[in-house]
């Protein structure tokens, strides 16, 4: 079962690249400040009961630092950290492993929560609410009930689709916290950090560009920063400056909003080959020859927040916002033919 254990004390040596590059408190994690304000109040009274943090669940699109607020969450606690995902497991005896291997306080952090099934949800009540297990073992006549009970513990869970969480698994949660993309300012201090901490010699513009074009997302920021820095070495002197990002960054086909080729061949589709929209999602993906779930969870949250692209009854849309951003003439519906290059 794919699962690790992580200490909320002691730093590991062998942590990969991006994981050192996360904030390991609270008074470092950048932006989300109304999720800060009210963690930061849930851990002192928590920590004053000398009782575990209630369970929390956070949601939102990729990359903007759930896995890395339930790290903070475990140092914080000072409590080791059992991390694992909701694909990985698949039994309810997976379940009753995990849960029956925590100590008193720690966290167990599962990613993708949505996708726990649900024989494995009915373990996971019992213990959430009373920390007690029971589940049958065997079948027919010889079935039997196993009654366990389990340290304390919290349950961080995270999900990009949190429509798609049970209400019963749902409402168990103690606290519930939406993560947005980041503001500029934020994604600057984010880079700058992380520039830091690899010891890349930047500019302050060549800070700005990074930020502006990493969708407010601060996993693509440090992707974009590690690129440009490559380029910098091998193209350059080493030192990161505005032309330097905006050569590196070209190269990558990340433009000046942060779109890449998959969001411009995502936007044209529905333009040049639906007339705008609207169009089906399965119509759409397969039309680009892209999984329905990556654009609905990658690309479609970040191009609904610049206001490209309308989801509709009938199926998504392209904006006039996106029509200009691409270079491409908006004709309304009812009028001449859309697509024409300006």
């Amino acid at each position: 079962m794919a699962e690790r254990l992580v200490s909320g004390k002691v730093k590991q040596e062998d942590e990969s690249l991006d994981t050192s590059l996360r904030p390991r408190l609270l008074n470092d994690f950048v932006g989300q400040d109304r999720v800060k304000e009210n963690l930061v109040i849930a851990i002192q009274a928590a920590t004053m009961r000398d009782e575990p943090l209630d369970h929390v669940l956070l949601y939102g699109p990729p990359g903007l630092g759930k896995t890395t607020l339930g790290h903070i969450i475990a140092q914080e606690m000072n409590v080791n950290i059992r991390i694992t995902s909701g694909p990985a497991i698949e039994r309810a005896g997976d379940m009753a492993a995990v849960l029956t291997s925590l100590n008193k306080g720690d966290v167990l952090f599962i990613d993708e929560i949505h996708r726990l099934s649900r024989v494995v949800e009915e373990v996971l009540y019992p213990a959430m609410e009373d920390y007690f297990l029971s589940w049958m073992v065997g079948k027919g006549l010889g079935a039997r009930s196993m009654n366990l009970r389990v340290n304390p513990f919290t349950l961080v869970g995270a999900t990009t689709r949190y429509a798609m969480l049970s209400p019963p698994l749902r409402d168990r949660f103690g606290s519930i916290y939406r993560l947005d993309f980041y503001d500029h300012e934020a994604m600057a201090h984010i880079v700058h950090r992380s520039a830091s901490i690899l010891s890349v010699p930047i500019e302050d513009q060549g800070v700005k560009e990074i930020a502006s074009r990493s969708r407010g997302t601060p996993r693509v920021a440090n992707r974009l920063l590690k690129r440009t820095r490559d380029y910098a070495q091998v193209m350059a002197d080493g030192h990161v400056t505005r032309q330097v990002c905006l050569e590196a960054l070209n190269k990558l086909e990340v433009d000046s909003l942060g779109l890449d080729d998959v969001d411009h061949r995502l936007l044209r589709g529905i333009m040049e080959k639906f007339s705008g929209g609207p169009v089906g999602l399965e119509t759409l993906a397969a039309s680009i020859s892209e999984e329905a779930d990556t654009i609905m969870d990658i690309y479609e949250p970040y191009l609904l927040q610049l206001g490209f692209l309308e989801r509709t009854p009938r199926g998504r849309t392209a904006t006039p916002r996106a029509y200009a951003h691409l270079g491409i003439e908006y004709t309304p519906k009812g009028g001449a033919p859309q697509g024409k290059l300006l």
